[in-house]
This record gives C-alpha cells, structure tokens and sequence, in this order.
C-alpha cells in the first residue's frame, strides 16, 4: 500500500511541478495557441516515463537470472550453498523482510540485488566473490545486499528513473515546439525542426537524467553500507569486505544491472557511476566506529 501511494504521489508531484514550470514561463499559454494539448502530452510523457521504469523492475528478477546465468539455490547442494543460504535468510530476518531467493553465477567478484518487492527479492553473488573473500566479508557484503533490499531501493530509484524520464520526454517535445514555431517558422503541424530539436534535446537532457540518478545510486550505497554495519552488529567487516574489493578488479554485470553490482569509476565518468569510490565508503563506515 505505501509503495502504490508513494507511485500516485509521485505523479501527482511531477504534473503539479511541470504545470507551474509551464504557467510560470509562460509555455502553456504558447502551446495551446498553436493547438498544442500540453495536459496530453504531459499525459503521454509519464505514461511512457513512469512505464518503461516500472516494466523494467517487475521484470527485474528474471532478467537478472538470464543475462548473469545465476541458478538459484535452496541450500542443499553443497556445504557452501547452505551456508549462503542460511546467512541470507538469518540477515533478512534481522532487516525484517521476507526470504529473498538466492543465486550464484559464475564470474569475478560482485555482487548484486533486484526485485520489485521487499519480500520477493533477489540476492545474487559470482564464484569470484565466494572464492576471494573470507565467509565473515561475504557475509558483509550480504549485509549490504539486503539493506537494498530493506531501504526499498530499487523502487526508489525506479520512481526517481521514472521522474527524470517524464521530465525528458516532456521537456524535449516542448523545446521541439518551440524552435519549429519560433526558429523554423513552421506554420501548420511540426517540421522537421521540431523532429531535429526534440532528438537533440532528449539525448541531451537524458545525459543531465543519468547523472542525476547516478548520484541518487552513489548516496544508496553508504546507507546500504550503513545498513550491512547495523545487520552486523559492527562497520568493520563491511571495511575488511571493501578494502579487499579495492585490490580485486570487480566483474562486470550486463548493462540493465550495472547499478545493482560493484562499480569504482575514477575522474570525470565517476560522475555516472552508481557506486562511490571504495575509500569514501569505507571513510563513512569508519566514522561509525567512533
């Protein structure tokens, strides 16, 4: 129920919002004087906004499982499965959210969660990091798996995907309609200036999008750190986890999940990076320790 409501809120705060940025410069007014339906378009801008983010996270766990290859375990297989499994459920059950499934596939170390529901999710870790770390740094990196999981953060960051989408797609046809009236002085219907502009704009404006939800992802990670601290009971296997991961090279996951895994971008595309620099993290966990 709070996340439905969390959904309608959310839209009702993106039309209320680009309403007054349109009264405000004066927009509305231009577009419905050249037989624009602005309250349509903004209509059509979350459905396909709001839509694709939310198609993308119900369909999250299966697509996670086919481009990882990652099989779910129930415990039974070996020693190692059991334990993983046991320490999964152990976890959920001090975040208070339901059993998660839990996967292993094969690769170099990383680690990822998805799934649209707190208690249906999914945790996923490779045999990379199951073979280079102690079961005390696992188990850490467990801990950070499902505080995601509990923060509700793949929800989060699909409203806040599905927000900057509408604001793209809304904001780039407006600016289309704009220059193809006022630069190109098409007189009836769009031109092909309103076609250029509004490609242009969309790419444009979808480059502004990824870093404002690159840096909503960069602040997810520290409370998702903070939580596997709390889980824990202490912050420094979170930093034994973290420092062992700054010496390994973190295996790559398939786009659609790169914001899930383990990423230390450095310079100016650390700016699109979903995860902060390893030594920030463990900065921010060590000052929990005192």
């Amino acid at each position: 129920m709070k996340r439905i409501i969390l959904f309608l809120v959310t839209n009702i705060a993106v039309m209320v919002v680009l309403s007054i940025v349109l009264s405000v410069l004066g927009l509305d007014r231009f577009l419905t004087a050249n037989g624009i339906n602005y309250q349509l378009l903004l209509g059509f801008s979350l459905v396909v906004g709001f839509g694709g983010s939310i198609f993308s996270l119900l369909i999250s766990k299966p697509m996670a499982k086919w481009s990882t290859g990652a099989r779910v375990i129930v415990g039974s297989e070996n020693s190692t499965d059991f334990w993983l499994v046991q320490t999964v459920h152990a976890l959920a059950d001090k975040a208070g959210i339901g059993h998660p499934e839990v996967a292993v596939y094969e690769g170099e170390p990383n680690a990822f969660a998805t799934g649209a529901f707190k208690n249906d999710a999914l945790v996923a870790v490779s045999t990379g990091l199951l073979q280079s770390m102690s079961r005390e740094e696992v188990e850490a990196v467990l801990g950070h798996e499902i505080g995601h999981v509990a923060n509700g953060d793949m929800i989060t960051l699909t409203l806040i995907q599905g927000v900057v989408n509408t604001f793209v797609i809304f904001l780039s046809r407006v600016i289309g309609y704009f220059v193809d009236k006022v630069v190109f002085k098409t007189e009836r219907g769009v031109g092909m200036g309103y076609y250029i502009t509004s490609f242009v704009c969309q790419i444009l404006l979808g480059i502004l999008a990824s870093l404002i939800v690159a840096w909503f992802s960069r602040r997810r990670e520290f409370r998702a750190d903070a939580a596997s601290a709390q889980l824990l009971g202490s912050p420094t296997p979170m930093v034994h986890a973290l420092s062992r991961l700054g010496g390994l090279e973190p295996g790559a996951l398939p786009q659609s999940m790169a914001a899930s895994g383990i990423t230390d971008k450095s310079g100016f595309m650390a700016l699109f990076s979903t995860h902060p620099p390893i030594e920030e993290r463990i900065a921010a966990l060590s000052s929990r320790a005192h």
